[in-house]
């Protein structure tokens, strides 16, 4: 399975423990998405990532190559369960172009939040720290990283 990171698992600490079989592939751009926080997560008493469509707004992430067991303990992760009435998360079928060449879009999947509040729920700093040593590990645009710097925090 081909997985389009955005939040917390850019840091490749935290993707390696989670799914130990992950490769890194690309960097890559989601288009028309814009990165928000959307939802509240008790176990991590803040709030998360999330992708909402947003036209010409894009989100930078990391491509990675997960083996079928690592997709499912991913979803584990994510709070989803495929047929269960309330997950936190679903996946979602996406493109995103590699290196931010449209030219080279590949499919991927990625995940997004299932019911998002209206307003932003702020990250704590660990959890946006995570996003941010992700950013700066894979190399993702400077000013991509600048605005994650100047996310609204608890």
């Amino acid at each position: 399975m081909r997985y389009f990171a955005y939040g917390s698992n850019l840091d490749w600490d935290q993707m390696r423990e989670r799914c130990p079989s992950s490769a890194f592939v690309h960097v890559a751009r989601l288009s028309d998405h814009a990165l928000a926080f959307t939802r509240y997560s008790p176990t991590r008493g803040c709030g998360v990532a999330d992708v909402v469509h947003r036209n010409g707004h894009d989100v930078w992430g990391v491509v990675y190559d997960l083996s079928d067991a690592d997709g499912y303990r991913l979803d584990a992760f994510e709070g989803y369960v495929p047929g269960r009435r309330r997950n936190g998360y679903r996946r979602l079928d996406t493109r995103v172009a590699v290196d931010g060449d449209e030219a080279r879009a590949i499919e991927v999947v990625t995940y997004e939040v299932c019911e998002r509040r209206t307003t932003h729920v702020p990250p704590d700093r660990r959890y946006l720290g995570h996003l941010l040593r992700g950013a700066r590990h894979w190399g993702l645009p400077q000013a991509y990283q600048t605005a994650l710097h100047d996310v609204a925090l608890v």
